[in-house]
């Protein structure tokens, strides 16, 4: 299989207004659009989803625990390279749980099952650049550009996705003038789980996000995405002008 990450998805978008209650202090109204979430879920990839939000609600430790089993069980049963980044997240959640509970034997096995999956991403692509740079077949993209999105950084990585409407998104907000492009690249060195996304909102790195501090060799150009619409592009820059986050650099 191979799942792309859709923001758009009705449970995603769900647990994304969830989380914005939760954000505002709401969190009676925020466990009731993740229920509805899991009851609206059609597959396991949804279910897995809406289970670890489920989980992260639960204020008794057996609950939490139910949740959060159910929420592996459905990743395991989709095998997909868009969700394995998430089994090491979801097996030290069920380890502190059992600590809690005093099972050391269990907390140790899923102890081991969370450092077992916590190594560098196995994803083999293909991996996608945003940009609105004009390059070409054979040249190489190397860390140091300015950030879309805080102008006074200075990127000590450069980024790519295995989302090509990932990539898509970025090359809608690249500065700059020139026509958006998707590039199609090659990492020639190790690179890691974009750590400004991973285990933040969703468990994991859902997006297949990453950076690395080697060059990407460019080695093709996308031309079909799915482009962003006005107001999304709108939305995304305002979203990205609220966020008091620092970029993990």
């Amino acid at each position: 299989m191979n799942i792309k990450f859709d923001p758009n998805n009705a449970v995603i978008r769900l647990c994304m207004s969830g989380m914005s209650l939760e954000d505002s202090g709401n969190i009676e109204d925020a466990t009731t659009m993740f229920y509805k979430a899991w009851h609206e879920a059609t597959d396991d990839y949804e279910r897995f989803i809406a289970a670890y939000h489920l989980a992260r609600q639960q204020k008794i430790i057996a609950d939490k625990l139910k949740w959060i089993e159910a929420s592996l069980q459905c990743a395991l049963n989709i095998n997909d390279d868009n969700v394995k980044s998430a089994y090491s997240t979801l097996y030290l959640h069920i380890a502190k749980c059992y600590d809690e509970l005093g099972d050391s034997d269990n907390a140790l096995r899923n102890y081991e099952s969370a450092n077992l999956y916590n190594g560098a991403p196995s994803d083999e692509g293909p991996f996608y650049h945003g940009t609105k740079a004009d390059l070409q077949v054979g040249d190489l993209l190397i860390a140091g550009g300015i950030s879309n999105y805080k102008p006074e950084l200075k990127m000590n990585h450069i980024y790519f996705t295995a989302n090509v409407n990932g990539a898509g998104l970025a090359a809608a907000l690249a500065k700059g003038e020139g026509k958006e492009r998707v590039y199609i690249v090659k990492p020639i060195g190790e690179f890691e789980n974009d750590p400004n996304v991973t285990d933040k909102k969703f468990p994991g790195n859902l997006t297949r996000s990453y950076r690395s501090q080697a060059p990407l060799r460019i080695i093709g150009e996308e031309t079909e995405w799915a482009k962003p619409t006005t107001t999304e592009r709108r939305e995304w820059r305002e979203n990205l002008a609220k966020s008091k986050g620092g970029i993990i650099n």
